[in-house]
């Protein structure tokens, strides 16, 4: 029971910088918009929060900053690539080497300086269950925020007016012009949330998974990312299931280090990503649902007519 409650919560934890940048991406890509620099977002809120609590600051402002610095990175992007019609995959290839020179730069004095990592919640009476408590209970706070912005980004997508916009912006921004909607400052904001959930994403990996900074410490997360939504169908669920593997295969890899398996420590460090990649293609073999929740107008710039 020890063993699996340490690999549950090792996977739910391991899951949650994911959850942020996936979900952020797919609401960027759902109104038509391709953002390549995840990684990048995920670096500069890496090194700014963990920046922010080294120098003394409150773990929540710290936190803020981090998913602040995602945000405005995304800005960078979004002004190339919706304001002066860059290529959109150019432009986010640009954010992620940007990304990651600014995040080295910034943290090139921090060294391998630990901090205190964010604390678990503890509720009274539930964290103190057997079992359930663990298993349930007693996670920090992002976790919970990561489960609660899969359930409000899915309800705010599939059960809103607004859901609806976004989605009918990036099937047909023509028409959603036409009809009078502002498409271009919805996708800057689509943009800049997604920016912002990566930024977050980034925050949590240097102040609560591991506390402390080393220079591109995402490690193809954001990649990872990525790849989530587009082989999760741009569906919420599954990228949230998607997420949870690439943790748990995480945990996994770590368990089989400690015990000594004898399997070659590069070949361990490179399964979560093979598994995730595998598992995801078969499920997005389905070509008729990959087209219906397909973006049309994903990476297709758009200029509003005078």
């Amino acid at each position: 029971m020890e063993l699996f409650t340490a690999i549950f919560t090792g996977t739910v934890i391991a899951a949650t910088p994911l959850i942020f940048a996936a979900l952020g991406e797919l609401v960027v890509e759902k109104s038509g918009v391709l953002n390549l620099g995840i990684e990048g977002m995920m670096l500069m809120g890496a090194v700014f929060a963990f920046g922010a609590v080294l120098n003394g600051w409150p773990m929540p402002v710290a936190i803020l900053l981090g998913a602040l610095a995602g945000a405005v990175a995304s800005l960078l992007f979004a002004v190339l690539a919706l304001t002066f019609l860059t290529n959109q995959y150019a432009a986010g290839l640009a954010l992620a080497i940007f990304g990651s020179g600014v995040s080295a730069f910034v943290g090139r004095n921090f060294g391998s300086t630990p901090i205190k990592a964010l604390k678990p919640v503890h509720i009274p009476f539930l964290s103190d269950l057997p079992v359930i408590g663990p298993l349930i209970f007693r996670f920090d706070p992002l976790v919970y925020l990561g489960l609660a912005l899969f359930v409000a980004i899915s309800w705010f997508l599939y059960r809103t007016p607004g859901g609806l916009i976004l989605r009918t912006i990036g099937e047909s921004p023509e028409t959603a012009h036409a009809i009078g909607y502002p498409v271009i400052r919805i996708r800057y904001l689509a943009v800049l949330f997604g920016g912002l959930m990566a930024g977050l994403g980034g925050a949590y990996l240097s102040v609560a998974y591991t506390p402390l900074w080393v220079e591109n410490m995402t490690a193809g997360k954001g990649w990872i990312a990525l790849a989530l939504v587009v082989f999760a169908t741009w569906r919420p669920l599954r990228v949230l299931l998607g997420a949870w593997l690439f943790g748990g295969m995480t945990i996994l890899e770590l368990q089989a280090q400690a015990r000594g398996i004898a399997v070659p420590t590069e070949l361990l460090s490179s399964l979560p990503y093979l598994a995730t990649i595998v598992v995801l293609v078969i499920i997005s073999r389905n070509r008729q649902m990959l087209a219906l929740h397909f973006p049309a107008s994903l990476a297709r710039p758009f200029r509003p007519a005078d």
